[in-house]
């Protein structure tokens, strides 16, 4: 049974992330990987905050803090409100950690070594109203390509091309917006990626197959328009040093690693994090993950953006070293989560941000949404009245009302424990049958990583108790048939466990409310098998069991006029 390594795309230091950043990486990252722990598997899953690069100057500079406190106290803050979210990360680290310096000294030595890496002399923009050398990142203008007016000297994000900032028209600085800008000239690093390009070409041949469409054709648009000689080195006083073993001018200079050579690199070093804090597993071995790898099973979550670099620059880098790292097997990429069809906004009040959902409601809620509507295929909008009716209707309606009425009034009719009632019958073998059918659907889904499919094949597991329930119909049974009404419920009792045990990916903590309503000391079950799924007796006749608060509240239209109130949406923002 292969290991399964898991990393989703590190979050920028620099301020909470919405729900878009959210459902493009880290939450499908945590599905995956708690479906692989239930089901057997040996799962590493990893992610860390990414810490180095301009932006993260300019915060701790606002802020009055240094970068290192700032980055600290960010990372803090981002943790809490992942934990809110219960996404299980077995480590989540930080790319400024001192395991992440030494390995990207490292890679940056055995690229070196391998004649992967020159210095070269170019002319970079400067701007004389912020006194200082712009980063890529830094310098925005019209991408040359597509029109795109706010494009950025690194990359447009609107047609996702590789730019240089000299491409870029009519450019001026991100920080002041000043186009008082001048090149001069300066010496940084270079990755050759030219030379490794039928290296990473004949990699993504031999690996890329089983990639979603959106992934792989990205990654081949790279490679169909060159790989191009990559700077990185920048001038800024934060970031991983370049080792002065090997470049003493630029290292007395302070030259430092650009951020996206030695971000995905934190992947590894995240890793090494882990195995350094050892923890009660006592002392772990980080690099049978990484290095000489071969029963892993590597799969990366990212948003579409993140592409080009995980595809072909980090692969690259890799391969570069001649060393036998562990390169990813499956990239799921996701398009965008949008907000009334515009783009989430900080500075306009346009969208929701992590922290406040949960401030509004608990994690769940935005769990499923968001992974019942994830943008696999195409971009999706988030609309609260979209997100309202998933809730009411898939939540509240089908699986919420499921559990409590079922509970409640077999409490009502027969006390604190399971009822027997008669033998199952065929109406019961007829249920058992469907719902092995829809969940092996579910778990195949769940295999490919097909989340929004996962998610309506979890929900008609839901949808086929209360079909049962309106069939058999215990509130008419228990008039004349009491021993049928009992058998009924019981039934509908062992499902409300199978829900819990398969629905602890999407929804955990409201899976584990529906587990403990029923006192089964030595329930371990880390899974359903088809057999248990036809036979729907995991909860045995006289179990003592507890009627657990209402799992999930209706969003009421009071409700939608404060959130919408709050956060914008409707016409207003409908075209923005």
């Amino acid at each position: 049974m292969a290991r399964h390594l898991i990393t989703s795309a590190l979050p920028y230091i620099n301020g909470i992330k919405h729900l878009g950043n959210m459902v493009g990486s880290m939450l499908p990252a945590d599905v995956y990987a708690r479906y692989l722990r239930q089901r057997g598997h040996d799962v590493l899953y990893i992610c860390a905050t990414d810490e180095h690069g301009t932006p993260a100057e300019l915060a701790a500079k606002a802020a009055g803090q240094s970068v290192d406190a700032f980055c600290g106290a960010q990372h803090d803050a981002q943790k809490a409100i992942y934990d809110g979210f219960a996404l299980r990360f077995d480590h989540f680290g930080r790319s400024s950690s001192r395991q992440n310096v030494e390995l990207t000294q490292h890679f940056a030595r055995k690229l070196h070594e391998n004649g992967f890496i020159e210095e070269r002399a170019i002319r970079q923009v400067f701007s004389l109203a912020d006194d200082r050398f712009l980063p890529d990142r830094y310098i925005v203008g019209t991408c040359p390509h597509c029109g795109y007016d706010k494009a950025r000297g690194d990359q447009c994000e609107n047609c996702t091309r590789v730019l240089d900032p000299t491409d870029l028209i009519e450019s001026r600085s991100a920080i002041s917006g000043s186009a008082e800008l001048e090149v001069r000239e300066t010496t940084h690093l270079f990755l050759l990626q030219s030379k490794l390009q039928a290296e990473v070409e004949q990699w993504i041949d031999a690996n890329s197959a089983e990639w979603p469409t959106l992934a792989s054709s990205i990654a081949r648009k790279w490679l169909t328009e060159g790989l191009q000689d990559r700077a990185i080195t920048r001038d800024l006083d934060w970031g991983v040093p370049v080792p002065a073993d090997v470049w003493p001018e630029l290292a007395a200079e302070g030259k430092v690693f650009y951020v996206w050579f030695d971000a995905p690199i934190e992947y590894i070093a995240a890793t090494k994090e882990w195995a350094d804090a050892g923890g009660t597993d006592g002392d772990r071995d980080w690099k049978s993950w990484w290095y000489e790898a071969g029963d892993v099973r590597y799969t990366e979550f990212m948003a579409k953006d993140n592409v080009p670099f995980h595809s072909v620059m980090f692969p690259a880098t890799q391969i570069g070293t001649r060393e036998p790292w562990k390169k990813v097997d499956f990239l799921k990429a996701f398009n965008w989560l949008n907000y009334y069809g515009g783009k989430f906004s900080t500075s306009q009040q346009r969208g929701i941000f992590t922290d406040a959902a949960l401030e509004l409601l608990p994690a769940d809620y935005w769990r499923y949404f968001l992974i019942a509507n994830a943008p696999e295929s195409d971009d999706t909008s988030f609309t609260w009245e979209l997100f309202s009716s998933s809730v009411n209707k898939d939540l509240a309606d089908t699986l919420g009302n499921f559990v409590n009425r079922v509970l409640s009034f077999s409490r009502k009719r027969f006390g604190d424990d399971v009822p027997a009632g008669a033998a199952a019958g065929p109406a019961e073998q007829k249920l058992g049958e469907e719902i092995a059918g829809l969940l092996a659907e579910y778990e195949g889904h769940l295999e490919a990583l097909q989340f929004r499919k996962a998610a309506a094949a979890l929900r008609a597991l839901w949808s086929a108790g209360n079909s049962y329930l309106e069939e058999k119909a215990p509130w008419l049974e228990i008039k004349t048939d009491k021993e049928a009404a009992a058998l009924t419920l019981r039934t509908a009792m062992n499902l409300i466990h199978l829900y819990a045990v398969v629905s602890e990916p999407f929804i955990p903590a409201s899976a584990q409310a529906m587990r403990s309503a029923f006192a089964l000391p030595d329930d371990t079950a880390a899974w359903v098998t088809q057999e248990e799924a036809k036979a729907l007796a995991s909860v045995p006749a006289g179990t003592a069991f507890t009627v657990p608060p209402v799992l999930f509240a209706k969003i009421t239209e009071d409700d939608l006029e404060s959130y919408r109130a709050r956060f914008g949406g409707g016409e207003e923002t409908a075209g923005a």
